[in-house]
């Protein structure tokens, strides 16, 4: 059986003005202007968590919430020490 790595939960908020992340506690709440149709929504995620926690996308899995707000990300392939960038203070 393989090992998973290291899992973030995301809250999307599709169609949005413009793409942004930000920590909210445990949880990565982001913004993107994609419409949840036919996985957009979902791929321009990816990207928005790729790039907050400093890994390529190739790195992520989506394990669940291919059809909701709240998705769990999985990352693998990469060093759990340096898998995620938090900042020292939660942006609002």
């Amino acid at each position: 059986m393989s090992s998973r790595g290291p899992v973030v939960t995301v809250r999307v908020h599709p169609r949005a003005s413009r793409a942004r992340a930000a920590w909210k506690g445990d949880v990565l709440e982001v913004w993107v202007t994609a419409p949840p149709v036919e996985g957009a929504a979902n791929q321009a995620v990816l990207r928005a968590v790729a790039k907050e926690l400093g890994v390529p996308v190739s790195a992520l899995s989506l394990r669940s919430g291919a059809r909701g707000r709240i998705k769990t990300v999985e990352v693998t392939g990469v060093d759990v020490r340096g898998a995620v960038r938090r900042p020292s203070r939660e942006s609002s």
